[in-house]
């Protein structure tokens, strides 16, 4: 049996224990799954300090709503998609654009290759232009409409499936990856309209 599904039979054994009141099972729960959590608390406020914040509401809320887990998806989709909710939430409440600093681990053969520099022998003209390719990237990102965006943040944390993805923001895994193939398309189309090729 895989450590997935080892994982996932766990899952069910602990939220079990914690429906009846055993604290330290829900502390397993969390320990399991906080890395989780904040990555896709951070894909979508951007701030780690903020993401702290998503996080930990997330899991009251979780801990709250324990009885409403009906267990049609595996425990972990179901609490990315509560952190998904108060990411949002907190997102729309700040009352002001986040900034999202990105560093993008490029696929083979995409455009964003060029944004890998050695740590040692480049020139300040090449520091320079990373500096200017990494603020383009950021507001091509930000012209994304949301449900691009969103999709194409939370899938660079190469942290969430396509399906989990899918179910923290209420789409099916394949409009999900159309969503990240079509975001990467803006955003190499953005970069190319301000000279960035």
């Amino acid at each position: 049996m895989s450590n997935l599904h080892v994982n996932a039979g766990d899952d069910v054994e602990l939220v079990a224990r914690a429906r009846e009141g055993d604290a330290t099972a829900f502390d397993q729960l969390v320990e399991r799954h906080q890395a989780a959590v904040h990555r896709a608390a951070l894909a979508a406020v951007g701030s780690p300090a903020d993401a702290d914040d998503v996080a930990q509401d997330a899991f009251l809320q979780a801990y709250r709503r324990l009885h409403s887990f009906r267990g049609e998806s595996s425990f972990k989709t179901w609490l990315l998609t509560i952190t998904w909710n108060q990411a949002i939430n907190h997102r729309r409440s700040a009352g002001r654009w986040w900034r999202r600093f990105v560093s993008i681990e490029a696929e083979d053969g995409t455009p964003f290759e060029s944004l890998r520099f050695a740590a040692t022998g480049a020139t300040p003209e090449d520091l320079a232009a990373h500096g200017q390719l990494r603020d383009a990237v950021r507001q091509g990102i930000r012209a994304l409409p949301a449900t691009l965006r969103d999709a194409l943040l939370l899938a660079q944390t190469g942290e969430h499936s396509y399906e989990e993805i899918g179910a923290m923001v209420k789409a099916p895994a394949g409009t999900i990856k159309w969503r990240v193939f079509e975001a990467r398309k803006r955003v190499r189309q953005y970069l190319a309209a301000h000279g960035h090729k």
